[in-house]
């Protein structure tokens, strides 16, 4: 381990914390924020339920819709539908690769909009979490247009979290927040590892 000057760490701490200080004074807003958690890496789905669960933990409303999973049974859904406080909708028809019939996936991501848009006005749900909405966007199921004016439109102190690879650039532009994850290595990919119970379902 590289030694390290016990003076000089207590410096550059303190300064580190002055400038930590100056920033948080300035950031006085407050508002809800819109977040989108996207790219190829695994974490996507995972963080926004996480974000739900803090959201939870301060005695907050929260709402799920799930676009595109529906098929099969997560731990995810097995625990949140079981929390108070939860209002949690899965109007999926499963991955597009299994279902393979484009007019049923857009009635099931326009049935989901739909539930959705019930949330993103109602001022009582200080948390909506659209888990794999940038899929249903990408292949055209919603209008974009229509979505991002919702969005838009919501109440001030909501917070939103989108989840899903290929977030549209507009999106991304209209987002308060925003995180790619990348993929490093993979268990499916490299060692051919089925999803695990915990981890992926």
């Amino acid at each position: 381990m590289k030694k390290v000057d016990p003076q000089r760490h207590a410096e550059r701490m303190a300064h580190k914390q002055k400038i930590m200080n100056e920033r948080i004074a300035r950031a006085d807003k407050e508002q809800g924020v819109l977040l989108v958690l996207t790219g190829p890496g695994k974490g996507k789905s995972s963080s926004g339920f996480g974000m739900l669960a803090r959201a939870l933990g301060h005695g907050m409303k929260v709402g799920v819709v799930q676009f595109i999973k529906g098929k099969f049974q997560t731990g995810e859904e097995a625990f949140f539908r079981q929390q108070p406080n939860v209002d949690y909708h899965m109007m999926g028809e499963g991955y597009t690769w299994d279902t393979q019939d484009r007019d049923k996936d857009v009635q099931a991501a326009e049935a989901a909009w739909e539930v959705a848009r019930g949330m993103l006005v109602d001022p009582a749900v200080d948390l909506v979490l659209l888990d794999e909405l940038n899929i249903a966007l990408r292949h055209g199921y919603l209008e974009l247009d229509r979505v991002l004016d919702d969005l838009q439109v919501r109440p001030p102190m909501q917070h939103v979290v989108v989840t899903g690879r290929h977030a549209p650039e507009a999106l991304i532009e209209l987002a308060d927040t925003v995180t790619e994850m990348r993929v490093v290595k993979h268990a499916f990919k490299e060692q051919g590892v089925k999803a695990q119970k915990g981890i992926e379902l």
